[in-house]
């Protein structure tokens, strides 16, 4: 009786069963009709929708290049590495295995410290160890615990797998969701050459909307258009599994850019910029050489005094207008020998002065040579007042004539045009305006005061002339290179054919060389019996808060050389206070860039072991016995110099390094515990630390080396 009522139990359960997958067969029945029969246009709509969206795919950037091919700024792909502290398998632990956590806190302390100079500040180690970090957050209740915690930031692939052996981390076996330790793939800007020619380079950002990445400065701003490329299409896909991206537009990858950057070059200029303004103890500097065939910009540097006290890469000045000052004389003097009104060299002038323009160096009457030499303000104003006195205005109009208010379109972000006010009877609000006052202003503009030139659109004018009149436009970009590596070279190009004839540009040459080499002339300091530079000094107040600070100076040098054949045209500003020169600043960049570009023979010179032992590199050479006329005959050299032997640095104490060359200084000051860095070339010159400063753990010393 007991099995029978068990048996209809059974087969009432089985019964219930039935009827509930019967009604849930039903059930799926009447929601497949609904959904593919009733609300069939509801969900074709949907689909519809779904499968027209198209996402876009972000393109490739260019890469930018110097003129040899090698990468100035670059896309590089990077990881963050993370681990998941809540993860099931640190969970699933009975108890945080404190040895291997500890191992694991030194492995990263030793690759991957939280702060880069742990050696330096050993008191912050305490605190920003990851044997605090680890610590802190595993000692937090599991669900409280991060999950995310980001061990490496812009990490390798390298250092991804390194870590995956580090203790503690290794007991986690498994990839992906698999392993509390993971990586997070990104792309970022990659400048191999850090600082250098950082505002003629730029450097982009994020748009937190788009998520597109385009440049906000130097020439990442000005090509974008170039450097970004084209994004690419993906549309929506049904597949069996699902609905997928189909790339239906591939994205094209930017243009590199091939600029034309000499890398060595620029780091001889930014090098010799940062030389002069810390001797000058100047507030900034800028300074650009260029091509004179091509107008090729071959390095730009800019320079600012921080607030540390040290130099750093500023706001771009090479673009920005500034009075010119005297550098505005030999343009002035290219017009006056373009329109006749002084026909030779030798051709004079009176130099008395007049309305508040005074001749430091006297009055009397002077050669053009001597106005420029001796850089007379009367003396150009009446040379430009022979052709410009009745109608003042019409002296704006020549340099219009000339493209001088035409942009330059150089590549370089921020680049502004020339202003100078154009001389009418009548003010903007129809006052009239005495000639005697016109007369005035033009005199001040023919030499560089009214007037604001960016020192690029200077250094345009000086490499015209030194190039026998053509006029061609300075520029950054040399060639675009697309992803089939296919090569397109940009032609030179002119802002006008012409802007003087070749004899105007000879005769201006002539006056220029006096203000260098010649007896009176104003930058005596720049001549150097190996190359010969010339060019012309240049000295303005800055305007502060409206009004002239007279306390500073910006001197100016602008030039070329060598001067039988210019090869390079140069400018220089250097914003300095009222006790230095252009000769002994500006001017000093100039010669010294000039000095070191032959000693290289980069000036289709031959370089030779005199000129190297001057300014590049000095001849070392070690033997037992010190025999300095042996030496000197194996050598060829004309005299030598005996470097110290190193000696054991004394025990407790900074040792002296002075004399020494660079390698050996480094070597002693390392074996001190000592960390070195050095400034220049040659021999020790100096060191930040005295001799005999008591050691202390990760000090740090910078050497000043010199030839």
């Amino acid at each position: 009786m007991a099995k029978q009522n068990n048996k209809k139990h059974i087969l009432f359960r089985y019964g219930l069963i039935c009827i509930g997958f019967v009604l849930f067969s039903i059930l799926v029945v009447f929601k497949m009709f609904k959904t593919t029969v009733i609300d069939a246009a509801v969900w074709n709509q949907r689909a519809k929708s779904e499968l027209s969206k198209v996402d876009t795919i972000a393109p490739e950037r260019g890469n930018i290049l110097a003129d040899n091919g090698n990468i100035l700024a670059c896309n590089l792909k990077v990881y963050d590495i993370k681990i998941d502290l809540r993860h099931n398998k640190v969970k699933a632990l009975k108890s945080i295995p404190w040895e291997k956590v500890d191992s694991l806190a030194d492995s990263l302390d030793v690759y991957f410290p939280r702060v880069s100079n742990l050696r330096q500040h050993p008191d912050t180690l305490a605190k920003y160890s990851w044997h605090t970090r680890l610590k802190k957050e595993l000692d937090k209740p599991h669900e409280k615990r991060p999950r995310a915690l980001r061990l490496v930031q812009k990490g390798t692939m390298e250092d991804f797998e390194k870590i995956k052996t580090f203790p503690f981390v290794k007991d986690f076996k498994g990839a992906g969701f698999r392993n509390p330790l993971y990586k997070e793939e990104r792309k970022i800007r990659m400048y191999p050459y850090g600082r250098m020619a950082y505002r003629s380079i730029g450097r982009v950002n994020e748009n937190e909307k788009t998520r597109e990445i385009h440049g906000y400065s130097g020439l990442e701003k000005d090509l974008d258009t170039l450097l970004y490329g084209k994004p690419g299409l993906a549309k929506k896909v049904a597949l069996t599994n699902g609905i997928t991206n189909w790339v239906a537009t591939p994205a094209q990858r930017g243009y590199d850019i091939r600029t034309t950057i000499d890398i060595d070059l620029q780091d001889m200029l930014e090098e010799e910029l940062f030389n002069i303004c810390s001797e000058a103890n100047a507030e900034w500097g800028t300074a650009i050489l260029m091509e004179v065939a091509t107008g090729e910009i071959k390095a730009i540097s800019n320079i600012e005094l921080l607030e540390n006290g040290t130099y750093g890469e500023a706001l771009n000045r090479a673009v920005l207008p500034f009075e010119p000052g005297s550098v505005m004389k030999p343009i002035s003097l290219m017009i006056a020998f373009e329109d006749g009104l002084v026909k030779n060299v030798t051709d004079m002038v009176s130099c008395a002065p007049f309305q508040k323009t005074s001749d430091p160096h006297g009055g009397g009457m002077k050669t053009m040579k001597q106005v420029i030499e001796q850089s007379s303000n009367p003396g150009i104003a009446r040379v430009i007042f022979r052709g410009y006195e009745s109608n003042p205005a019409k002296f704006y109009d020549r340099l219009a004539g000339m493209g001088f208010f035409e942009p330059i379109r150089s590549g370089i972000a921020g680049e502004c045009t020339p202003r100078i006010r154009k001389l009418l009877p009548k003010d903007s609000r129809g006052n009239n305006i005495t000639m005697t006052a016109r007369h005035l202003d033009l005199a001040r503009q023919a030499y560089g005061y009214n007037t604001e030139l960016p020192p690029l659109f200077t250094l345009s004018v000086y490499n015209a002339i030194a190039n026998g009149g053509k006029y061609v436009r300075p520029h950054l970009v040399k060639g675009l290179i697309d992803e089939e590596g296919r090569d397109s070279i940009i032609p030179i190009q002119y802002i006008r054919d012409r802007i003087c004839s070749e004899e105007t540009a000879r005769k201006v040459r002539e006056c220029i060389k006096e203000v260098v080499w010649g007896e009176h002339g104003t930058a005596k300091l720049v001549r150097d019996d190996r190359v010969m530079v010339v060019g012309k000094t240049g000295t303005a107040f800055p305007v502060e808060n409206g009004v002239y600070n007279k306390a500073k100076r910006r001197y100016a040098f602008a030039g070329f050389f060598p001067y039988e054949e210019p090869k390079y045209s140069c400018i220089a500003l250097v914003l300095a206070n009222g006790g230095n020169s252009a000769n002994r600043t500006s001017g000093q960049v100039v010669k010294n860039m000039a000095v070191k570009m032959y000693s290289r023979g980069l000036l289709d010179n031959s370089s030779t072991y005199s000129a190297q032992r001057k300014e590049s590199r000095p001849i070392l050479a070690a033997s037992h016995t010190f025999d300095p006329k042996k030496l000197s005959k194996k050598l060829n050299l004309e005299r030598v110099k005996k470097v110290k032997t190193p000696t054991p640095p004394s025990s407790g104490a900074v040792p002296s390094v002075i004399g020494y060359d660079a390698p050996t200084a480094v070597k002693i000051l390392e074996q001190a515990g000592i960390e070195v860095r050095l400034r220049g070339s040659g021999i020790v010159r100096g060191q930040s630390v005295e001799a005999g400063t008591p050691l202390k753990k990760g000090m740090t010393m910078t050497l000043t080396l010199k030839v």
